[in-house]
């Protein structure tokens, strides 16, 4: 399957712990996405059919929005989202990790280690995603620095793909806000 065929590609599942790299080495955390049959529901099936590369979309965490503790919990986020085997680390598990991107002003916006946004944990928290659009294949770099600076770009990206009023991105963003996170996608 390529990256065009699929595309929207929605799913619903849950925030588990990765390998820390995003946070730790790059400075991007991510909000890694269950793998488990018994809580991943997607419109490709499982992990396995999922085309690997460098995606952008949107992302929901939780259903509810809490006011007056900074929660990003029931928000819609733009997301640049890796899917694939993370070359640079010689991953042998396919895994889906989207980068949620905080709006231009907001206070998380430049709080991480390399100026990219940066939530509270957002673990066992339902994660309502969808992949709406291809940024670049999945590649190795020589070193963290060189693989940052494509992390950053894919997230400049996204952020300008976004900005675009395309109706079918309108509503896969009008999807990912309205999902109950309890329906099963695909079957």
């Amino acid at each position: 399957m390529s990256w065009n065929q699929e595309l929207p590609i929605r799913m619903i599942s849950k925030v588990v712990r990765g390998y820390g790299r995003g946070s730790k080495d790059l400075g991007i955390p991510t909000a890694n996405v269950s793998r488990d049959k018994e809580v991943l529901s997607c419109t490709c099936g499982d992990f396995d059919h999922l085309p690997t590369g460098i995606y952008w979309g949107f992302a929901r965490i939780g259903d509810r929005v809490e006011n007056g503790d900074n929660s990003e919990l029931g928000k819609v986020h733009l997301a640049a989202i890796s899917i694939g085997y993370n070359p640079t680390y010689n991953n042998k598990e396919k895994t889906v990790e989207p980068h949620l991107i905080a709006g231009q002003g907001h206070p998380q916006r430049r709080a991480s280690s390399t100026g990219e946004t940066q939530f509270q944990d957002f673990y066992d928290e339902a994660i309502i995603l969808s992949v709406v659009g291809y940024l670049r294949p999945e590649l190795p770099f020589e070193g963290l620095e060189k693989l940052t600076a494509a992390i950053k770009k894919d997230i400049a990206d996204a952020e300008e793909l976004a900005g675009k009023s395309d109706p079918n991105v309108l509503s896969e963003r009008e999807w990912v806000q309205h999902s109950s996170g309890k329906e099963r996608l695909g079957e």
